[in-house]
């Protein structure tokens, strides 16, 4: 059995009762809750605090969120002793080891609300690996690192200065980012420490390196939070994109068929979304069309636009995208896909950002997260870009 731990004191010496001050709408901990609980590798999430105001806000979740994954919190208690400035996190964590039985121990902390149940989830696959012993999160920093030497004189720690790099060709170094340690319980009781033995890192995003420990950084996560679409915002929320995927007919055109007196078939397209797309390859996101027509026309379209990607003649959406995702590397969650009709349904919600036009077929505006007040073909994928442009 795999649990997650996550331990949350009532006082603080920088911020009065930190842990549910609300960031982005919600408390603090509740991120941290959130990502444990949507982890398919927990099995439970333990929150150990020595406060009962904690204690009833982080019940206060299970209560307004019932059922599902939330039925994985286990609120309990900590002593007074692992709850002091000076104990270690050690210290709770052995505390609950000793009296709880379980296989392997994910400590997550509240003060990394960026966490996502995808980087839990990637760190206990790494733990699964031969020869691992415990894995903790990391963040990769291309930084030129300097040391001071007994003698006043300072000196590079990690690159040549007359060799130096470029920051896409510097490998860097790697720094905890505090978000999470997965162990097994023998190990964290015998060597009574959150990792041991063999050890692997789990790198994470960039702007994970942030932890929430001074009040400036409250300001700095909460704009990063929104930026990454991790705030609650509704349906609208957007996520981090690095690719946007749109169908053709109903979207970049008005779904009609045109023909001339020679019977070549026409197509009506809008030139405000060609901009938006060019915006987008400006900064670096992946475009393309993935449709289930296989015309010229549309090759052409795609060409001129200077896509990454055009997937024609597709059948199955879902399967291309996720092929995509995987050859790409990139996380379903941070693909935008504009669809119309039923064949656009499954990924519309398989994706981050599922949208569609003010006239897609009502099923599928049931299950996108926006929906455009332009009609397909009236620049649908202009207005879906100026949506999510503030956040990229």
């Amino acid at each position: 059995m795999n649990i997650a731990f996550i331990p949350v004191r009532g006082g603080s010496s920088s911020i009065t009762l930190k842990n549910i001050k609300p960031i982005c709408g919600k408390p603090l901990v509740y991120w941290a809750v959130k990502a444990a609980c949507e982890c398919r590798d927990i099995d439970f999430v333990y929150v150990a605090t020595d406060s009962d105001v904690i204690r009833k806000t982080v019940e206060g979740f299970r209560t307004a969120e019932s059922g599902g994954i939330w039925d994985k919190i286990r609120v309990i208690g900590r002593s007074a002793e692992s709850a002091t400035d000076t104990a270690s996190t050690e210290t709770a964590m052995l505390e609950f080891a000793e009296n709880y039985e379980f296989d392997s121990i994910a400590l997550v902390q509240a003060t990394s609300p960026m966490l996502k149940a995808a980087d839990i989830e990637g760190g206990f696959t790494l733990f699964r690996s031969p020869e691992t012993d415990s894995v903790l999160s990391v963040v990769r920093q291309r930084r030129f690192v300097w040391k001071k030497e007994e003698s006043g004189r300072a000196v590079p720690a990690n690159y040549d200065i007359f060799r130096r790099p470029r920051r896409q060709e510097f490998e860097g170094f790697l720094m905890e980012n505090g978000a999470f340690y997965i162990t097994s319980r023998n190990n964290l009781l015998q060597h009574k420490n959150r990792i041991s033995g063999n050890i692997k890192t789990y790198e994470m995003a960039e702007d994970s390196a942030f932890e929430m420990d001074e009040p400036g950084d409250w300001i700095i996560i909460e704009a990063l939070m929104k930026k990454n679409g991790l705030a609650e915002g509704g349906k609208e929320a957007v996520p981090q994109v690095k690719m946007f995927l749109t169908d053709c007919d109903g979207c970049l055109t008005d779904g009609g068929m045109y023909y001339s007196e020679q019977g070549d078939e026409l197509k009506k397209f809008n030139t405000k979304d060609g901009m938006g797309l060019s915006f987008l390859r400006e900064k670096g996101i992946l475009t393309g069309i993935v449709t289930g027509e296989n015309v010229e026309l549309n090759r052409r379209r795609a060409e001129k636009l200077k896509l990454d990607i055009y997937k024609p003649g597709c059948k199955d959406k879902a399967a291309i995208i996720t092929e995509l995702c995987r050859q790409y590397r990139i996380d379903p969650e941070n693909v935008v896909y504009v669809g119309d009709d039923v064949n656009d349904l499954e990924v519309i919600r398989m994706v981050g950002f599922g949208c569609c036009p003010a006239d897609a077929v009502p099923v599928v505006k049931a299950a996108a997260k926006y929906i455009s007040a332009a009609k397909g073909g009236e620049g649908v994928i202009r207005e879906v870009i100026d949506k999510i442009l503030p956040y990229i």
